[in-house]
């Protein structure tokens, strides 16, 4: 059963969407690893509130990701930079529980 990642950061939801019309080639390429590491779903989310933004991914495995991002840090992190985060966001790992109520993405 695969793993949703959720990574959540400070910083300037608006600087990283300006950073992705600005560096089309280097936001495919993190894409593109990432698919060939097994990514089977990736959303960015910024705070309504201007102040953050979240990563909400869905991956085969933890392992998956991690292989991935430790192969992609020296291009993600400056794209985080870009986007005013400070420190280094950590991601969390979900699996879907069986509570029988599930509504939704094929459920």
């Amino acid at each position: 059963m695969s793993v949703f990642m959720t990574m959540r950061a400070s910083g300037d939801p608006h600087a990283l969407e300006q950073y992705a019309q600005e560096h089309p080639k280097e936001m495919q390429g993190v894409l593109d690893a990432a698919k060939n590491h097994g990514l089977i779903a990736h959303r960015f989310y910024g705070a309504d509130d201007g102040g953050g933004m979240m990563v909400v991914d869905e991956w085969p495995d933890k392992q998956s990701f991690e292989e991935f991002f430790r192969e992609q840090e020296s291009v993600i992190m400056p794209m985080m930079a870009a986007a005013h985060v400070t420190g280094r966001p950590e991601p969390t790992f979900w699996e879907e529980l069986a509570t029988g109520d599930a509504v939704g993405w094929g459920a």
